[in-house]
């Protein structure tokens, strides 16, 4: 009897082609009001939320809490034995919602993910495909995109030969960035260096003539 199952490619226009993928294009800071209402229509999968830093991890965390959404952050900061019990927590389904890094999901070594949010693109487009793996043919992969990102997304796309299908979310309002994002004046520190410079070289000339 011959054997017709088809070989599995892990290349990443393999994973890519296979794996449900969908993004959000989205400024950075309205991510979390947007991961907010997302999240409450699929708050019952088993769902891993990426950032690119613990900072940002356990900033996701106490948003979803303040919106009676459990979600536990998981990073470097953690010891071992929180990591572990995380992961367990999160295989045995008694928490549905992960927060955490690319370094610590690799150790992880989850089974059950269905969804994963990339709330952040990698720094790296290559991790993109790192990530896909956890989800490879079994899940979805949803990405938000901020304008800053969108050369990372440009080099998924290309390395997957493969455009992601854009969505959107009903309900939801873009807002204007705060004062504080605002981009800062740098200062020209050079001109008076430039000016005393000048007031010094008169002050040699005057000399000599004297």
């Amino acid at each position: 009897m011959s054997n017709t199952s088809k070989k599995k490619y892990f290349d990443n226009v393999s994973v890519g082609a296979r794996t449900k993928q969908s993004l959000y294009y989205v400024q950075q800071h309205d991510k979390a009001t947007m991961l907010g209402l997302l999240i409450k229509n699929i708050q019952s999968k088993q769902i891993i939320i990426l950032s690119k830093n613990k900072i940002g991890a356990n900033e996701l965390s106490k948003y979803l809490n303040s919106l009676d959404i459990n979600a536990l952050a998981v990073h470097g900061n953690h010891r071992a034995e929180q990591i572990k019990n995380a992961a367990e927590d999160f295989s045995s389904k008694t928490l549905n919602i992960l927060i955490t890094t690319d370094m610590i999901l690799k150790s992880l070594e989850l089974s059950n993910i269905q969804i994963i949010i990339n709330y952040d693109l990698p720094l790296l487009a290559a991790d993109y495909f790192v990530r896909l793996l956890n989800v490879d043919e079994i899940g979805e992969a949803i990405s938000f995109v901020s304008p800053q990102e969108e050369k990372t997304l440009a080099s998924i796309e290309f390395m997957m030969k493969l455009e992601i299908p854009e969505e959107k979310i009903t309900g939801f309002q873009v807002t204007k960035a705060p004062l504080n994002n605002s981009p800062k004046k740098t200062k020209v520190r050079h001109k008076k260096a430039k000016k005393d410079t000048i007031s010094n070289v008169n002050k040699h000339n005057y000399t000599k003539k004297m």
